[in-house]
């Protein structure tokens, strides 16, 4: 044998030797910092409203409104300055012998005591050991009948504790944390999530004051005024809302395509829905049938319909550590009886709304007859393709399967076959796909819903997600669109967010479109390559690098598939689509993409500079 074999086997077996010494036990916070996405999913930079140093300020938040449900502290303050966040709730306060095991030990609490919290999101006892985990700076005071209970920790490790006697403090808990770069990287809140998930703490708890930065958080009338800001003039007659012991809904039906819906599991926003949420359309569907004894499909009587449901439960079964879906099977009988009957009473006793209700499920019916005379001639001239659709390259992941999506598989939306080739060379075959436009595609703003069968294009597009009958058909975890950065590829992808907006909202408020970055320009010498996304960063390069080259990218198809794999791998940016508001979506569609070209010649004008 020979000897170069023989180390190379001797190295083999060194690096493979699995004994004791290879055993480790790490603590609990040890833990959440070396696995941190099984604990807070995403890291992320602030830019996503799932990002991490978001999911560490709702796991603080969710113990101060569990003490506002149980009936305890009216009032939560919040503050925000550079990176130290500051929450401070009027609640019971954490027991005093007790505060450190609260934030630094899994599995410790009073969530498990149903007597103590009956309905509580955080029942898995990691929460405010996650932030103390990953965050360089961490500091809690428990305060109760005039005694205080303080300690501080670093990166999960404690470094003070004291406590001591009180004056004039209410008792309630205070949290300071500031998210650690090292796990984090460079960071910034955005203050537009940060008062989004705050308005949504208010509406989902009335009679709760949220304090953050000198503004006032607070909802009187819950759900009511959560679906009433979202919709806004564009509800078709006034909104139907109930509120029981442990379910809330609203309800109206708008003139957009689709069904809306914000659900919500003990105050959690469940953005994928489950159980709950099934219960709940199919409530609504049984209440209508009830009141007008009449078969309407569910189709009919929902197309349209903007809702808002939330219940109280107290086991919940969610189907991941991020708690967007709800799992729990058992809840769904009793829940769509609730709904039907609250739907049938609230139409008995307002007969306008039946009325409004009733000529909205006429003209969704008639315009159903018209889509289903044309879908049959998409049908048939589709045909010829149904064993594949042109121009999309699908992944493997779907293969034998095509209604199965799994949350980590996308498909790209590209602009033309050049553009799409780098992607295709560099892409995971396993969970991206890739939708090659020919050009720009259609602006549906204003259009029926029979444009996509009349549009080869959109069809196809349609039929590649498999979105043709709702949103739950949908085969990928998310649409990203992967247009140029020139003008015409900023004009296709409005046109895109115009065909999704019209047709498809719900895959937008959904949290399932998200835009690709990627750099604009690449900085170079011999030695040294840095890719650069604004031209603040190619700036910066170009005088850090000796003698650079400097290379604009015009299009995706200008990059080398060996260049492009970087940008699609584990460091891939998106961005994610957001809308503030349902009724926003049809003023924004009509400025930037309707028939107003004086007033939008006048805007781009007097933004030019």
């Amino acid at each position: 044998m020979r000897p170069g074999l023989v180390r190379h086997m001797n190295k083999q077996q060194t690096a493979s030797l699995y004994d004791e010494s290879k055993v480790k036990t790490l603590s609990s916070l040890e833990h959440i910092r070396l696995r941190t996405g099984m604990y807070i999913g995403r890291l992320g930079d602030g830019s996503n409203v799932d990002d991490g140093i978001y999911i560490l300020f709702k796991e603080v938040i969710d113990n101060s409104i569990d003490e506002f449900i149980m009936g305890y502290g009216k009032e939560i303050r919040i503050e925000i300055k550079d990176s130290l966040v500051r929450i401070r709730d009027y609640g019971r306060g954490i027991p005093l012998g007790k505060v450190i095991d609260c934030v630094s030990i899994i599995n410790t609490g009073a969530k498990y005591n149903d007597e103590v919290f009956q309905f509580s999101v955080g029942l898995n006892g990691v929460g405010t050991k996650a932030v103390n985990a990953l965050s360089q700076y961490f500091r809690v005071v428990s305060f109760r009948q005039g005694h205080f209970f303080e300690a501080v920790f670093e990166r999960g490790k404690k470094k003070k504790e004291r406590k001591g006697k009180t004056s004039g403090e209410q008792d309630g808990t205070l949290v300071e944390f500031i998210p650690d770069p090292e796990i984090f990287g460079e960071y910034q809140f955005d203050d537009e999530y940060l008062e989004q998930r705050i308005w949504n703490y208010a509406y989902l708890n009335s009679g709760l004051t949220l304090a953050y930065n000198r503004k006032r958080f607070v909802s009187r009338n819950g759900l009511y005024d959560l679906l009433s800001d979202e919709v806004g003039s564009d509800g078709l007659y006034d909104i139907i809302y109930y509120k029981g012991k442990h379910l809330e809904f609203a309800l109206t039906h708008t003139t957009n395509y689709g069904e809306a819906y914000f659900s919500y599991v003990n105050g959690q926003h469940t953005s994928d829905g489950g159980s709950h949420l099934s219960a709940f359309r199919e409530g609504i569907l049984k209440g209508i049938n009830e009141y007008f004894k009449k078969n309407y499909s569910g189709l009919d009587a929902r197309e349209g319909v903007a809702g808002a449901v939330a219940i109280k439960l107290m086991n919940p079964v969610f189907e991941s550590q991020t708690k967007n879906k709800l799992g729990n099977t058992d809840i769904r009988g009793p829940l769509v009886q609730e709904v039907k009957s609250a739907v049938l009473d609230f139409l008995l006793k307002h007969k306008k709304v039946a009325d409004k209700l009733a000529d909205k499920i006429v003209s969704n019916e008639k315009l159903r007859r018209e889509l289903n005379e044309v879908k049959k001639g998409a049908r048939d001239a589709a045909k010829k393709i149904s064993l594949k659709i042109p121009n999309l390259k699908d992944c493997r992941y779907h293969l034998g399967d095509a209604n199965k999506r799994g949350e980590e598989s996308l498909i790209f939306l590209t602009e033309g076959q050049s553009a799409s080739g780098s992607m295709v060379s560099s892409r995971d075959v396993y969970t991206q796909a890739i939708f090659s436009l020919r050009g720009k595609v259609l602006n549906v703003f204003g259009r029926k819903r029979t444009e996509i069968y009349k549009n080869e294009e959109l069809y196809n597009l349609m039929m590649a997600l498999g979105i043709e009958n709702g949103i739950e058909g949908l085969r990928y975890g998310k649409v990203v669109i992967a247009t140029d950065a020139d003008y015409d590829g900023f004009h296709i992808r409005n046109l895109l967010l115009t065909f999704f907006l019209n047709y498809f909202e719900e895959l937008v408020v959904a949290g399932r479109v998200y835009i690709l970055e990627t750099p604009l320009f690449r900085v170079r010498n011999k030695k040294e390559t840095r890719y650069c996304y604004t031209p603040s960063e190619r700036d910066e390069a170009s005088s850090q690098i000796s003698s650079p080259e400097i290379t604009r990218f015009k299009g995706l198809g200008e990059i080398s598939p060996k260049e492009f794999g970087q940008f699609i791998g584990k460091d891939i940016r998106l961005v994610p689509v957001n809308i503030k508001s349902i009724k926003d979506i049809r003023t924004t569609l009509e400025f930037y993409m309707g028939k107003n070209t004086p007033n939008r010649r006048e805007f781009i004008m007097e933004h030019l500079i």
